[in-house]
């Protein structure tokens, strides 16, 4: 038997709320074992408990009870015996951004006390793992979000540990940096067979571990090995294909509607990836909607969603039969389809035929000749962007964009980390001025009319921008005085959005002391508050897990079928499937511009997966760039 790295038995952590007095069970009796020598998962929905048990296991905070042994010592007895062998990298590495990637460096082996004859052989060793060595006397603000996260990574392994704690340390971090971040830790895991538990929110990164905790409401609910846990959905996952001139979220949400047969949904790669109930069969979505489905093996992430669902099935049953997840549970209709169950409505979402939304397998032209099309009448287009160029003095960070987005369209804006996507974004919002080019939103021109044209958008920020000491009401109180709402309107729009968004007074409770999941729908509630014709959203989604996901885009789904405009930033490439259509950006180019399937069919006819089709499409288009200046 393996040697065990962390050994926890009935581990107890309670904080008390100091606003309310309220006293929240953060870990909640964990009992496991960690291994040695190999890359461990944590993962659970926000608010599960994951960072109090890492901040536990480092020492950092002690157990009320239980007993917790890191390396074979007690962390509540010797903390610091425990971090002298440990390195731990927290959600928000303190990194200094105005000393450069070299200056870091240094500075974190003289904190660690490594020796100097010790610190240059592996610092530089670090740095070419990190593919950082070229990048030394750049200033640690200048790098890109992934190159950040790895020399934040480099410098929490400036002395070698005996186990490394990671709390996700990919989020806000693009496809190609994350892929580069695990090559990172399975070399190391490999080369000094080096003891890792990592937090994620990704489920397909956890699936690389070799061992998956799952917690949930500070409790552990399953641990095994990725297949353990998947095999946990076996013989209940199908992929359903779309009826002709239908979108995939529509197909999605009407499914999650028929809460007696659907457990999740979720679409993936031009179809809609499902798991039925306990006793259901695909029979049903044929009966019910008509739809075709295929039997495909079960994912890790499957297993994970049943178990939550389960458990929120358990928690509404016992609190009264009105809601699931947030979702009235009635019977989701198609329009269409060959059946509408016992004459209960079907999702406002659902009420119109969806033939006016984008075909995922519609032909466009090429998205060369794509850019700038309107795609629609004249009187459809609420954003139009022609030649747009952003220059810092002399560096180009958006170079002649052009595109297009037309009323109801969800929108995406994809690329990697320094692409130029949030410049863009930014510009979009009316937030920063362009160099020039033509710049439309709602009918006025951004370089005369901004604010006219801001008045018509709703924002939220990737950083939230909410008061954190405010509580829901004050908070919402507040936007709606930014957005000149007042009395009687006021009070009717913040009771709209409190039950649309299902927000909850939690106690007077101030914003900071919620879930993660809860600040985005309160962000989301604030950005609509004065019933903007455009919401923008910039990686509304960072960090955030499956299951909040999920919520969150069944509330877009919504918005976009009420003729809201939806202009989104994302770094989970799966997000981009709900999207009408999108751009691939990356050094200030549009690389890639259609609906999903047009992008993945543009990245090659063998690839299936929107994360392998924007990978494959910016490695070709970096290996292209690198040829022309070669």
């Amino acid at each position: 038997m393996k040697e065990l790295a962390i050994q926890a038995r009935d581990v107890h952590k309670s904080f008390r709320i100091k606003e309310s007095g309220r006293i929240v069970r953060a870990v909640d009796g964990v009992t496991l074992d960690v291994p040695t020598g190999m890359i461990s998962a944590l993962v659970g929905p926000d608010g599960a408990g994951k960072t109090t048990l890492l901040r536990m296991i480092c020492g950092l905070t002690s157990p009320e009870s239980g007993t917790l042994a890191v390396l074979g010592t007690d962390t509540a007895a010797h903390p610091q015996a425990v971090q002298d062998r440990i390195s731990y990298m927290p959600q928000r590495f303190g990194l200094y951004e105005d000393l450069t990637v070299r200056e870091n460096m240094e500075l974190y082996a003289d904190l660690h006390c490594v020796p100097r004859e010790r610190r240059e052989q592996r610092n530089a060793r670090l740095l070419a793992m990190m593919d950082l060595d070229r990048f030394t006397e750049r200033l640690a603000g200048r790098l890109s979000g992934g190159m950040k996260q790895k020399l934040g990574l480099a410098c929490t392994l400036v002395r070698p540990p005996d186990l490394l704690l990671l709390d996700e340390p990919t989020a806000g971090v693009d496809p190609l940096s994350r892929r580069e971040l695990w090559s990172i830790l399975r070399q190391l895991e490999k080369e000094e067979s080096l003891t890792v538990l990592v937090s994620t929110a990704y489920l397909d990164e956890a699936a690389l571990c070799k061992q998956v905790f799952i917690m949930h409401e500070g409790q552990l609910i399953a641990q095994g090995t990725p297949d353990e846990l998947a095999s946990l959905a076996a013989g209940r996952c199908f992929d359903v294909t779309l009826p002709p001139g239908m979108a995939a979220r529509t197909v999605q949400a009407a499914l999650l509607d028929d809460t007696a047969t659907v457990a999740d949904a979720v679409p993936a790669g031009g179809l809609v990836h499902c798991m039925l109930r306990r006793n259901a069969d695909a029979g049903a979505l044929h009966a019910r909607f008509g739809l075709t489905a295929h039997p495909v093996p079960p994912t890790l992430e499957d297993g994970f969603m049943l178990l939550l669902r389960e458990r929120q099935k358990e928690a509404a049953q016992a609190h009264g039969p009105a809601e699931e997840d947030g979702r009235a549970a009635v019977q989701g209709t198609l329009p269409g389809s060959p059946a509408r169950g016992s004459g209960a409505p079907g999702s406002t979402a659902f009420s119109r035929h969806v033939g006016a939304s984008v075909q995922d397998g519609q032909q466009a032209a090429p998205a060369d000749n794509a850019a700038g099309a309107t795609d629609g009448a004249a009187g459809d287009v609420v954003i139009e962007v022609r030649d747009l160029v952003k220059r810092f003095g002399s560096f180009t960070a958006v170079d002649s964009t052009s595109f297009c987005v037309r009323r109801g369209e969800i929108f995406g804006l994809l690329g990697p980390n320094g692409a130029g996507k949030t410049t863009t974004f930014r510009m979009l919002c009316g937030l920063l001025p362009a160099t020039s080019g033509l710049l439309r939103v709602a009918g006025n021109d951004l370089r005369t009319a901004r604010a006219q044209a801001r008045a018509n958008i709703g924002y939220v920020a990737q950083k939230f921008s909410l008061y954190g000491t405010l509580t829901v009401e004050e908070n919402l109180q507040f936007f709606g005085g930014i957005y000149n709402l007042h009395g009687r309107r006021l009070r009717e729009r913040i009771a709209t959005v409190r039950r649309q968004f299902d927000l909850r007074e939690e106690n007077g409770l101030p914003c900071n002391a919620m879930p993660g999941g809860f600040r985005q729908r309160l962000a989301m509630a604030a950005g609509l508050l004065h019933e903007p014709q455009i919401l923008f959203l910039d990686e509304p989604t960072s960090g955030i897990d499956a299951l909040a996901r999920r919520a969150f885009w069944r509330q877009i789904t919504e918005l976009a079928a009420g003729s809201t405009t939806i202009i989104i930033t994302t770094h989970f490439m799966e997000e981009a499937e709900y999207c009408d259509r999108m751009v691939i950006q990356d050094a200030g180019k549009i690389l890639a511009l259609g609906t999903p399937g047009d992008v993945r069919r543009q990245a090659g006819p063998d690839v299936n997966s929107m994360e392998e089709a924007f990978i494959r499409i910016v490695e070709r288009h970096r290996a292209a760039r690198a040829g022309a200046e070669q």
